[in-house]
């Protein structure tokens, strides 16, 4: 019924994220907290759909649901605002570096001095990087989140379904 989906999710965000980690690696990347933050969010997301496969139709398992909801659109908010950001012109000054450090890059910062491996901040999230088929890897993510967005839907779609 529903808890394959649950169980694509959790693959798929997991995979994401390792791909995430990877790629990072392997092209000798700069990532920005934006990056980061994407990449923590699919973790998350990895954990909270295990949670939806394990606990099902009930009440944790409908929050857990919920919750991957309320995660995969933050990180399309997340993805699409740096998508934007890449694709303005230098010269208009759009930059995610500000004065003041935000909720996000205080966590990434933290979260990077905790475990730098994973989460340490060293490029900026005006700078595109690498693409693949036309597509930045914050383009990738924000279809990352959509699929999972639409995927976590049909999970609770079905999760309703079975209670009638």
């Amino acid at each position: 019924m529903f808890r394959p989906i649950w169980l694509l999710i959790a693959l798929f965000a997991a995979m994401s994220a390792a791909l995430s980690i990877g790629l990072t690696e392997w092209f000798s990347l700069y990532p920005c907290h934006l990056c980061i933050f994407q990449r923590l969010l699919f973790m998350v997301l990895a954990v909270l759909a295990l949670a939806g496969l394990v606990f099902g139709a009930s009440l944790v398992g409908g929050v857990s649901g919920l919750l991957v909801l309320m995660v995969a659109a933050v990180g399309m908010g997340v993805a699409g605002y740096q998508s934007w950001l890449e694709r303005q012109p230098p010269d208009l000054g759009f930059s995610c570096v500000g004065p003041e450090m935000g909720p996000i890059e205080h966590l990434v910062e933290w979260l990077g001095q905790q475990v730098p491996t994973l989460f340490l901040a060293t490029g900026l999230c005006d700078d595109m990087g690498p693409q693949w088929l036309g597509m930045s890897f914050a383009n990738a993510a924000l279809a990352g989140y959509l699929l999972v967005f639409v995927l976590g839907l049909w999970a609770l779609w079905r999760i309703r379904q079975s209670f009638t």
